[in-house]
């Protein structure tokens, strides 16, 4: 037995990226592993195609489902001042037309004064407080109709009328002088109407 072992060969130096992969041996690149967007993803016109396709069926359906299908007048609008309060009280008469193919139910309903000092919302009273109202102030029942109430139908192609009542901080004078009023009638499962005047 010989003392020294026997040594292996010396390893072949494994070829650099400028040197050719000797035959038979398989060439590896990393950056083919991974991919480039140049190779993986469509070019960019058909991309652009794809977005604006996109975007105009986006526009036809917003245009469409936004439109409102239904539509509203104020009718007469009369005030009252509280007395000591600064306040006024007011009925408001409302038509409401429903142009949808369904039912609208009514779900709440809201006022909204616009004066030199700025914007006054109310939520609709009760109609079950309006003989109270005006019993105190008789002047507001000559202008009232049958109050509008929440839970109110309205089919399909179908109109209602009615009176709601708000109040408003504001002093009989501001009122009379007001920019604008507006009642948004908000539907359960609709857009809600916006009447103004």
């Amino acid at each position: 037995m010989p003392d020294n072992p026997a040594t292996p060969p010396p390893a072949s130096p494994a070829p650099t990226a400028s040197e050719p992969a000797p035959s038979g041996a398989m060439k590896f690149d990393i950056g083919e592993e991974f991919g480039t967007a140049k190779r993986n993803l469509p070019p960019a016109k058909i991309v652009l195609i794809g977005i604006a396709i996109v975007l105009v069926v986006g526009a036809i359906m917003v245009f469409t489902q936004t439109r409102p299908t239904s539509a509203g007048s104020i009718d007469d609008v009369a005030g009252v001042e509280v007395p000591n309060q600064g306040t006024v009280l007011a009925v408001i008469n409302v038509t409401l037309h429903n142009g949808g193919k369904k039912a609208m139910w009514i779900h709440s309903m809201k006022a909204t004064l616009k004066t030199d000092s700025g914007e006054f919302p109310d939520d609709a009273a009760s109609p079950v407080d309006f003989e109270r109202y005006f019993q105190a102030f008789p002047a507001l029942k000559q202008h009232a109709s049958e109050p509008l109430k929440v839970e109110t139908k309205i089919q399909p192609g179908g109109e209602v009328k009615g009176t709601i009542m708000v109040v408003f901080p504001v002093t009989q004078d501001a009122f009379d002088k007001r920019k604008s009023l507006s009642v948004t009638v908000q539907p359960y499962d609709q857009r809600p109407v916006v009447i103004t005047k």
